[in-house]
């Protein structure tokens, strides 16, 4: 039984893994959800075993389903405004596919039972693939969408960090300028002192090359 679904009241930026495996799970319904009407239609014409494909069919898009819809220990669920308008905004997106659940779970039971209602859900079920589909790629849209802005939002917040760490390296570079000439001027008193400049100047180099190599991973 899936719950109607819940806003999460995680609010905190997912990462790039997050958005990958909530996107996996959207595309996951999709391709289950087809699985399901295709091996439906081999059952009721007496295929061994599609029955039983049908039917994990089905446990694997629920599972898909209830992971994104209510979250998990990972996942935050429905987490803004954008998927909750889709699943229980006007094109009902939850209701859809928890009619679609409904109705293979009928279907297998028809199949199963021999019962006459069974060609009737069979055809209803096959009729609902198509839109259902259509909704699955929409939803699966604002997945992508979502992990799209976040990923430019991350980068923009590098760069920052990166900006930040390039000016405090300039003063770090400068201190570590007169040091050296402060050393100079000390004669054998200030050989430590020309280490440490020395060892300053040399970590600001090391700065600014992670600096490149991180505004460069940024980009790509």
């Amino acid at each position: 039984m899936l719950h109607t679904g819940r806003a999460s009241s995680a609010r905190a930026a997912l990462s790039g893994e997050a958005f990958g495996t909530l996107i996996n799970l959207s595309g996951r319904r999709r391709f289950t959800s087809q699985r399901v009407v295709l091996y439906a239609v081999l059952a009721a014409q007496g295929r061994d075993g599609a029955l039983q494909l049908s039917k994990d069919a089905l446990a694997t898009f629920c599972q898909a389903h209830r992971a994104l819809v209510d979250g998990t220990d990972e996942l935050p669920g429905v987490f803004c405004d954008e998927l909750h308008e889709a699943y229980f905004g006007d094109e009902g997106g939850d209701a859809v596919i928890r009619g679609f659940i409904d109705l293979a779970q009928r279907t297998h039971e028809g199949i199963a039972g021999g019962h006459r209602y069974a060609k009737r859900c069979l055809d209803e079920l096959v009729d609902s693939a198509t839109p259902l589909l259509a909704m699955l790629n929409r939803i699966t849209q604002v997945y992508e969408d979502l992990a799209r802005r976040q990923a430019g939002l991350a980068r923009k917040q590098l760069r920052g960090v990166m900006s930040d760490i390039e000016s405090i390296a300039k003063q770090a570079r400068i201190v570590a300028f007169n040091a050296q000439i402060v050393a100079s001027r000390s004669n054998a008193s200030g050989r430590e002192f020309a280490v440490v400049a020395s060892e300053m100047s040399q970590i600001t180099t090391r700065i600014d090359e992670l600096v490149r190599e991180a505004m460069r991973t940024s980009v790509a």
